[in-house]
């Protein structure tokens, strides 16, 4: 088997590659209607040739590593073509490692906690982060947190003085590559240039960026050198749970890892472990090798479509959008809502409705238009909260009341955020039905759950689904 699988041709197949793109969604009166993902910066649905891959792998399924028989000998070669794959698309190089793991999360916690970071070390991050690149790092240094701009970007003046505040302390600067609340995109390389010149390294969580645009982490010898990234296979059209660390080979040579057991040794005693080097030292047990190779094919497809051809086509379609959503009446953008301001930003909409709480917006769209957005913080609770103005005062009353279990009052927005499928049509029936719902013209009846925070259908119950045979018919 080859990771070479085909690859369907561009432009016309974009949307029939998609799996389940026509599948019927009911509507809450009754009717069926094709279903509307606009909810891609949570997860991508799969690509068929990602699955096509997998069916061709799993003949092929057994241990990988250390095997003697021909399926384990194949499975780790596919295994180990995969992991090539995945760093050549980020432009890794020989001088790096990639290691394999559930998710960019999982790929941050490890990173935080395998990094060298003597006592007095200071991180940088930044008010824009999603909680899984803020977290992991306050139980192993100061955190510091770069400040934003007024339209919500990053200040590169707070970076440059935070670094001086701090001189010879900062080890680590970590950024987002694209904002998952309003599609920002700082310049990565230009941070990581302040950043060595400060003498720290940078990581950059793509998460966000990587489905989107062409990343290069470029040779270490180059000042604008990407030092270590992390992505998620389920934002890439793979979801069958993998994600990536990228980095220097380094730090990963000393210690323990932070997960220790099989796959990780070369010997053990009763006395003392004897470390494989990285990556096998930092992929503790069975690796998820259909997971690897959904995520190597899916790589292989959006490097033959062309990422710039697929970012030229979500730059129109969000330019677009932000043109439409201008109609909708009491609309507020949080972020950039200037439709001529595309190339530093994803497609990725954040926006309340005046009147309307954006969990009962979120509701309507998907009850009575079948198109599934995202509402609430998106795991970046402080910008949001920055975005929206929330004062102090206020935020101690709603932590006091989520303490105690309510949660009906979190503030948030409604985002939705294109994948390279989505097309004009979409946004025209996003925009039609909040036009609907500024008028007061929503035909449901809903409520909300204090506990959760959720507005649900009246005569619905939250179990109110059709069954999932698991295979069985």
């Amino acid at each position: 088997m080859s990771l070479s699988s085909e690859i369907v041709e561009l432009p016309g197949a974009w949307r029939d590659e998609v799996v389940g793109l026509h599948q019927p969604a009911p509507l809450f009166d009754g009717r069926i209607a094709p279903y509307i993902n606009l909810d891609n910066a949570a997860t991508t649905p799969a690509l068929q040739s990602v699955v096509r891959a997998v069916e061709e792998f799993l003949p092929w399924y057994a241990s990988v590593h250390r095997g003697s028989g021909f399926k384990s000998r194949m499975a780790t070669a596919i295994y180990d073509e995969a992991r090539q794959i995945v760093g050549e698309f980020f432009g890794a190089g020989p001088e790096r490692v990639v290691v394999f793991g559930k998710n960019a999360t999982e790929a941050l916690n490890k990173l935080a906690a395998r990094f060298p970071l003597p006592a007095g070390s200071v991180v940088l991050t930044t008010m824009m982060e999603h909680h899984s690149n803020m977290l992991p790092w306050r139980s192993r240094a100061e955190v510091g947190y770069i400040d934003l701009e007024p339209d919500g970007t990053l200040s590169l003046a707070d970076l440059e003085a935070k670094l001086a505040r701090h001189a010879g302390r900062v080890k680590v600067v970590t950024v987002t590559g694209a904002s998952n609340v309003t599609g920002f995109a700082p310049p990565i390389h230009k941070i990581a240039a302040m950043a060595h010149a400060a003498g720290a390294a940078i990581v950059v969580d793509a998460a966000q960026l990587a489905p989107h645009r062409a990343i290069s982490m470029r040779p270490l010898s180059d000042p604008e050198h990407i030092d270590f990234l992390v992505a998620s296979a389920h934002k890439m059209y793979a979801p069958y749970g993998t994600g990536v660390l990228v980095g220097p080979r380094e730090p990963f040579l000393e210690g323990e890892p932070d997960l220790v057991g099989g796959g990780t040794v070369k010997l053990v005693t009763l006395e003392e472990a004897v470390w494989l080097d990285p990556p096998e030292k930092e992929e503790a047990g069975s690796p998820n090798a259909i997971g690897v190779v959904a995520f190597a094919a899916a790589i292989k497809a959006l490097s033959a479509w062309g990422l710039d051809t697929l970012a030229e086509h979500e730059r129109e379609l969000t330019t677009y959008a932000l043109r439409r959503l201008r109609e909708v009446p009491g609309l507020r953008f949080f972020g950039s809502g200037d439709p001529d301001r595309t190339s530093d930003r994803l497609g990725v909409i954040s926006f309340n409705l005046a009147g309307y709480h954006h969990g009962h917006v979120a509701a309507v769209l998907g009850h009575e238009a079948g198109i599934g957005v995202r509402n609430g913080c998106f795991c970046a609770h402080p910008y949001l909260l920055r975005l929206l103005e929330v004062r102090a005062e206020d935020a101690e009353r709603l932590r006091s009341e989520i303490v105690h279990g309510v949660r009906a009052r979190i503030p948030g927005s409604v985002r939705i955020s294109f994948g390279f499928y989505n097309i004009k049509a979409d946004v025209d029936a996003a925009v039609d039905a909040l036009q609907t719902i500024a008028s007061g013209q929503a035909r449901g009846t809903y409520r909300q759950i204090e506990e959760t925070g959720e507005f649900v259908l009246e005569g619905k119950a939250l179990d109110d689904l059709p069954r999932f045979g698991f295979g069985q018919g």
